[in-house]
């Protein structure tokens, strides 16, 4: 009873303010403002605000809601740990490692991709005959190539 009031106060006043905006010159937002007033009556109207009010004071349906969550959490953390673990079963993921090829490694992108336009491909710089003990020796050549 008390919630079916409190939503028809809302309503009227929603109403007023929109009847206010119109007087304003400013029909589209009093079509809207009219629009999210009339919402708090259709839900009494169709039940749901009756079916709210029962819900939030029965210790039978959040206790309900309690078993829910739990449920969405235990879902929820096994497919967290399946993922972790590979996903599917022992069958499917010895399968999946004896059909990878072994040492597999993703290739290095030379450059970024800078849309349709294509590059020339360049030949990688060979470093210097004289310094193949060198660890450094490809990164000076690097540099050389750039004019540093």
């Amino acid at each position: 009873m008390i919630a079916e009031t409190v939503c028809s106060a809302v309503s009227a006043a929603g109403l007023g303010i929109a009847a206010v905006t119109a007087y304003r010159k400013r029909f589209l937002s009093a079509a809207r403002i009219a629009a999210y007033s009339l919402v708090p009556v259709g839900l009494v109207m169709t039940g749901v605000v009756g079916w709210a009010a029962d819900t939030a004071f029965s210790p039978t349906a959040w206790a309900g809601f309690v078993v829910l969550g739990g449920a969405w959490l235990l879902f929820t953390g096994t497919r967290a740990v399946e993922r972790r673990r590979g996903g599917g079963t022992r069958k499917e993921r010895k399968a999946a490692r004896a059909s990878a090829p072994p040492d597999a490694v993703a290739p290095a992108a030379s450059a970024p991709s800078l849309g349709p336009a294509k590059r020339p491909a360049t030949r990688p710089v060979a470093a210097p005959r004289g310094q193949s003990g060198d660890d450094f020796s490809d990164i000076e050549a690097i540099l050389k190539k750039h004019g540093i």
